[in-house]
Formats: structure tokens, sequence, C-alpha cells
């Protein structure tokens, strides 16, 4: 199996301080959108801030750890679960919800039979959804590993992963990887990216998105709305343009998990819903995402 895309995974390093997070960022995707102005919307997502010392928030801010699953499921909502498949990203937001996630802890491939027999017993549960860290940091053939145990679940219908490869890392795309759904055409395809701004596209990308639509993959887009980066109207319309003009459905505008040393990226509610509402009035009813955020406990999204 080709695995050339793991070369284009190298980060740059830097001496500034990274307050307990490392900086990570494929020196490749850092020679194409870095720039030198540090209130760019691109370097205010990935460089740290002096800001990040601020102790305010939470450490699980969605109160994802203890539960009583297999350790490395998460089965918060009806229908559903997640596996935290990798600690690895290709490149870390600076406001990562699981920044602080005990991903040592919570390695699904260190229990993948318990995993597997939990999901086996449960014919509620239809769709997997593959996240992280980033899932698409491994290689097909661990995918596999999983791919195959599941696909002796009649139940399981969907293969959801939720990942930013296709955007930071257009190679990880390959050949391999998007022969997936022929291989197991038993299930529908979905990819949740985590697109921010307008800016975040380059040709690759794009190309990206081409081969995904080719290959059978439903694309959907959830963005987080980060104050001085998208909490402005006319950067959340030519988003959903570019979203739609890439054949990716704008889906959810979340509101920030208030994890800890992230906090200073919070938009207040108030500004959120008058933003939604402007973008209500100026796009068609499918371009405009669901304005949402996540309540531990509830057994759905809180739409606002």
């Amino acid at each position: 199996m080709n695995n050339d895309w793991q070369r284009h995974v190298q980060s740059i390093s830097t001496s500034i301080p990274d307050y307990g997070f490392k900086v990570k960022i494929p020196q490749a995707y850092a020679d194409q959108l870095l720039s030198s102005d540090d209130l760019d919307p691109i370097n205010l997502q990935f460089l740290p801030s002096k800001l990040e010392s601020s102790q305010t928030g939470l450490i699980d801010p969605l109160d994802e750890t203890g539960k009583d699953t297999p350790k490395g499921l998460l089965h918060k909502y009806p229908g559903r679960v997640l596996l935290t498949l990798t600690q690895a990203c290709a490149i870390h937001c600076r406001y990562c919800f699981r920044r602080h996630f005990p991903y040592q802890q919570e390695n699904p491939f260190k229990n993948l039979d318990d995993i597997i027999d939990y999901i086996n017993k449960d014919s509620s549960i239809h769709e997997v959804i593959f996240s992280g860290g980033d899932p698409l940091m491994l290689s097909n053939q661990k995918l596999c590993t999983v791919f195959n145990k599941l696909s002796m679940i009649a139940h399981i219908k969907t293969i959801r992963f939720h990942t930013r490869m296709p955007m930071i890392v257009p190679s990880r795309i390959d050949a391999d990887f998007l022969n997936f759904t022929h291989q197991y055409p038993q299930w529908q395809w979905v990819i949740a990216l985590h697109i921010n701004h307008p800016k975040e596209w380059f040709e690759e990308c794009q190309k990206a998105m081409t081969k995904l639509k080719a290959a059978r993959f439903t694309l959907l887009n959830q963005s987080v709305l980060l104050k001085n980066i998208n909490d402005n109207l006319d950067t959340l319309i030519h988003l959903s343009q570019s979203l739609w003009s890439n054949g990716i459905i704008p889906y959810y505008l979340h509101q920030l998990d208030p994890v800890k040393q992230a906090m200073h990226f919070k938009v207040h509610d108030h500004k959120a819903k008058s933003l939604y509402m402007q973008l209500q009035a100026a796009l068609p009813g499918y371009l405009v995402p669901k304005l949402a955020k996540e309540v531990p406990g509830m057994l759905h999204k809180t739409r606002l």
C-alpha cells in the first residue's frame, strides 16, 4: 500500500510557548497558508497565544471520560457510537475540545473485541463514527482491522469519519482509501469535515473533495464559531458558498465547547444567534448550517 502521504505530515517546530499543548502544523501547510499577520484567521487557529495561559474552562467539557462503556468507545447519542481511534492529528487546533483528553486510557485498539461485542449486542446502533484525534492519521491497514470486524455486524449501516485531513494533507486521500466504498459496499460512507474559514482552501484540497465525491462519500462540514476568526456575517456567507461549490453540505455551526485554555475563542450566545438570523436571511436554507452546542448528558445537540 502507498503511504506517501505520511511524509507530508512533517511538522514545523517553534520556540514559542505551547501552553501544554504541542504546536503541530505540517510544513507544507504552513508554507501554503500561514502568514506574517498575527491576526490572520489561519494563524489564530493553529498558532498559540498567551491567552492560553488562562485557566478558565473545563478539562473535560463534554463529560466524555469515565463512562460505562469499553475504553475508546463513546455512546452519547441513540443509534450511533464514536471511537476515539487515535490521539494523533496532522495539525493541532488551539481550541481543541479534547486537548486534555486521556487518549492513552481511551485506546480502542486495546479493547477492540469488547467494543465489537458491545456494538453487536445493541441492534439500535446503526452508525459508527471514527474520530480521535484524526482517524485518517491511521494507515489504511489499521482502518481495515476495524472495518473487517464491523463488517460482521449486520445492523451497522453507516461509517462516518470526523477529519481535517482532506484539507490539511490532501494526499492522504489515496486510491486505497477511496476504494473502501467498493470494498465494503454494504455501508453508507460519510466524511464530516472541519473547515472554519474560506481561506483554508487551496487547489489540492479541492481535488481531494472531487475524488471523495466520485468515490461515493457524502461530505458534510462542521464549523466552530470562533471569536475574531469567523464570527462575522461575510465570512460565514463565503464559507458556506465555498463549501457548496466543492460539493460539501454546511451541516453544523457549533458554539465553542468550553475547554480549559481556549475560552478566548468563545462567542457569546446572543451574538451567535444574531449572526445566525442574518445568515438565514442571506442564504438559501440548504446553505445555512444548524447553529448548535453540545450539552453533556443530552441525547442530541442543542439548537440555539
